[in-house]
C-alpha cells in the first residue's frame, strides 16, 4: 500500500465520524502516548525492564502501526502530503548523512 493510499484509508475512516480529526495538540497527546507505548514495549523485549510473568509479550509492529496511523491522521488534518513530505526527507539524508557512516562493501 502506497502512502497516499494510506491517507486515504485513515481519512474515509475518520470522515466517517462527526467529531472529525482531533485538534493538533490532542493528537499530539495522542502521538506522545503511542511513542510511550511503543518505548514501554521496546523495554520490555530489549531492555532493563522484563515484564511481569503474567503479562503477555505485546507486538511491537501493532504498537509501531499505532504510531503511524497518528501520524498519517496529523498529516492529513494539516494537509500535508506524506509521499512529497518522505521524498524530501530522504533527499535530506541523502546529502546531509552521505558521508556520515562507513559502507558495505
Amino acid at each position: 500500500m502506497e502512502i497516499k493510499d494510506m491517507q486515504g484509508e485513515v481519512d474515509r475512516w475518520i470522515t466517517q465520524f462527526e467529531e472529525g480529526y482531533w485538534s493538533p495538540l490532542s493528537m499530539l497527546a495522542r502521538l506522545t502516548e503511542e511513542v510511550g507505548e511503543f518505548a514501554r514495549e521496546v523495554n520490555h523485549q530489549y531492555g532493563e525492564k522484563p515484564k511481569k510473568p503474567e503479562e503477555a509479550i505485546g507486538d511491537l509492529a501493532l504498537e509501531l502501526a499505532d504510531i503511524l496511523f497518528i501520524v498519517i491522521c496529523y498529516a492529513n488534518s494539516l494537509n500535508i502530503d506524506l509521499e512529497d513530505a518522505f521524498k524530501r526527507v530522504m533527499a535530506k539524508y541523502r546529502y546531509r548523512d552521505n558521508d556520515r557512516w562507513t559502507r558495505k562493501e
